[in-house]
């Protein structure tokens, strides 16, 4: 790697700090640069979850008044393959396959997870803002409950992919009420 320092071996390395010479940076200074060029790189996807970029499109107006798997897994694919990324508005359902134990608190408040099949092989992320909701202590679902859920599909990326705004509330982000419905009872 050029520009940073090497130590020589001890044997005939000289006492003091290593010559300078012109173009090279020191040690401090290189994981400085380092640094920089890192959080420069990681500012696109940070940017995506923290949601202060302009969005590609307009945020949604509406979705559907039953569960559709299948506009879902369109939807999915679409951003897979590569389509333009945005928030969209999703009403799925299925069986709760995983819960955390525990819920988080991030900063925008103390959230909820657990993970719905909405078909044999794809499952979904499911972020509740217990904040927001209007629901006993968590977990209030459990491993093999039957879910119906509307709120806010995001897709960062094939690991970063989730439903969040599962809440009532709406904001200038996000315009359609959320909620989640367990064995027929109704959280948002």
């Amino acid at each position: 790697m050029t520009g940073f320092y090497r130590p020589r071996p001890a044997t005939s390395m000289p006492a003091g700090p290593p010559p300078r010479r012109g173009g090279h940076l020191s040690l401090p200074a290189a994981c400085l640069v380092a640094s920089a060029l890192l959080m420069q790189a990681a500012a696109p996807a940070a940017l995506a979850r923290h949601r202060s970029h302009k969005p590609e499109a307009a945020p949604p107006t509406s979705v559907a008044a039953i569960c559709d798997n299948a506009d879902f897994q369109a939807k999915q694919q679409a951003f897979e393959n590569g389509g333009p990324k945005g928030d969209v508005a999703v009403h799925i359902c299925g069986t709760v396959v995983a819960v955390a134990a525990h819920s988080s608190r991030t900063r925008s408040g103390v959230h909820g997870y657990f993970y719905v099949a909405v078909a044999p092989d794809i499952s979904i992320r499911i972020v509740t803002n217990l904040d927001e909701m209007h629901t006993p202590a968590w977990p209030w679902v459990s491993k093999g409950d039957k879910v119906e859920v509307v709120g806010r599909y995001y897709y960062d990326s094939y690991r970063s992919q989730g439903i969040d705004w599962t809440h009532r509330g709406t904001g200038r982000s996000w315009p359609i009420p959320g909620f989640v419905t367990v064995n027929g009872t109704k959280y948002d």
